[in-house]
């Protein structure tokens, strides 16, 4: 008698498909059963509708929502911020030798790309992810994402001054307006500034400023949207929160 050859092993689970709860607990959701008890309130949202308990998902390529709040379940996917100091160039090398990001990454692993620039002279924060199509939305004007910056510039600033920031000033390739602007502080010929703008030009900033007579001695970017420098120390970095990633998405989706 010939023996029979055994039967394939029978998966109910597609290649690259995980059970939505344990993906939504490795995203760092909650516990498998506080994600599960989110599935059967209706509070998770997958491509687009409700998920049911039971649902299966790829978290490489499903679009999730937790009480309306995007959740990146893809582990390829990093989000970093990085005060970025004085003197380095925002690019992930530099030919002609000079600090660049990379220098400060340390061990990540995954090949990041920054969020917009910050010229070699000014410092402050900076956000670095593989998310392209996140990336190219906070960069894109047509978003409005807003980035605070902190300067100190030649002081004191008239009221005239504030005003034409906010009016809006025409510079050499366009007119720009300062979403807000307040003076923080005056010291002698000094004054600190915080300007907001979603503008990206190259040195729009300092171009700015200078146009109104306030030439700009040092610059910080203090926040991109929702995410803030806080007391992230000069040349470090960390990973963005399950939060603040959802609230990049929810910034460029409103």
């Amino acid at each position: 008698m010939s023996r029979r050859s055994p039967m394939p092993p029978n998966s109910s689970t597609p290649p690259g498909q995980e059970r939505l709860q344990k993906v939504l607990a490795s995203a760092g959701v909650g516990s498998r059963r506080a994600s599960e008890e989110l599935i059967a309130r209706g509070k998770v949202i997958v491509d687009g509708r409700v998920a049911r308990l039971g649902d299966k998902v790829n978290p490489e390529t499903a679009e999730i929502y937790v009480n309306g709040e995007r959740v990146v379940a893809d582990t390829r996917l990093v989000y970093i911020a990085m005060n970025k100091p004085r003197g380095v160039v925002s690019t992930m090398a530099d030919e002609r030798g000079r600090e660049a990001l990379a220098d400060y990454l340390g061990s990540v692993e995954q090949r990041v790309y920054h969020v917009g620039r910050l010229d070699a002279d000014s410092e402050g924060l900076l956000l670095l992810t593989n998310d392209g199509q996140l990336a190219h939305k906070l960069m894109h004007p047509s978003y409005e994402v807003p980035k605070t910056y902190l300067a100190e510039v030649a002081g004191p600033m008239s009221r005239a001054a504030s005003r034409r920031l906010l009016a809006g000033v025409e510079l050499e390739d366009g007119p720009v307006r300062a979403d807000s602007f307040k003076i923080v502080d005056t010291l002698g010929r000094t004054a600190q500034v915080e300007i907001v703008l979603h503008e990206g030009r190259k040195h729009v900033v300092r171009r700015l400023l200078e146009e109104v007579g306030h030439p700009v001695s040092r610059l910080i970017r203090t926040a991109i949207g929702p995410i803030k420098l806080g007391d992230l120390k000069v040349g470090r970095t960390r990973r963005l929160s399950a939060t603040e990633v959802a609230s990049l998405f929810r910034a460029v989706e409103d």
